[in-house]
């Protein structure tokens, strides 16, 4: 899989606007500024694929960029505090009709996490909507880079007490500084691409 090849295709405000799904789809969900889109930038080998914020809340739509023969699917975040209820909801609808929609050729969620915290109320939420819902998932721990070793082998101590079933969950830790994990997620994607 030539990572090189992956390019914007279209962003959808409304769910109801969205085709068909008419290729493999792997989904990149988190909260707000927990670097879905630096994520997407440093697996695919690009600065500006995905647009990068410093302000949490700045992709308010479902983005789709093409890679061959999958859509890489990158989703709102969630649980940002500083917007109006309204928009939280209309965000809220639109990850939940994308995730929740059966038609769909949904093959993998990547659900990001901070790794410097406890996961928040939102992604146990969606956890548990993915394993309730039986998509398949991996966690990728973000930022890891700013945890001292014994940090990080604290944060992923308590993650097994934090998250279910963490110790039968895939979990990358990775980072957008230094390009920690960023080998396993692509070879986890081609993986993807090939069933």
């Amino acid at each position: 899989m030539n990572i090189n090849l992956a390019e914007f295709v279209t962003s959808y405000a409304d769910y109801k606007q969205m085709p068909a799904s008419d290729r493999i789809e792997i989904a990149f969900s988190g909260r707000s500024n927990v670097g879905k889109s630096s994520l997407i930038n440093k697996i695919f080998n690009r600065k500006k694929l995905a647009r990068v914020s410093s302000m949490p809340g700045k992709t308010v739509t479902i983005n789709f960029y093409s890679l061959e023969n999958i859509y890489i699917v990158d989703l709102p975040g969630y649980g940002y505090a500083n917007v109006s209820k309204s928009e939280k909801k209309k965000w809220g609808d639109l990850i939940g009709s994308y995730l929740s929609d059966g038609e769909r050729d949904l093959a993998l969620v990547f659900q990001l996490i901070d790794m410097r915290h406890p996961p928040s109320k939102d992604d146990l939420q969606m956890i548990d909507f993915l394993i309730d819902s039986e998509i398949p998932f991996v966690v990728v721990l973000t930022k890891a880079d700013k945890l001292k070793p014994t940090q990080r082998k604290l944060r992923l101590e308590a993650f097994k007490t934090e998250i279910p079933c963490f110790e039968d969950i895939t979990c990358v830790e990775f980072s957008a500084v230094t390009g920690e994990g960023v080998e396993n997620i692509r070879s986890i994607i081609e993986e993807v691409a090939q069933d």
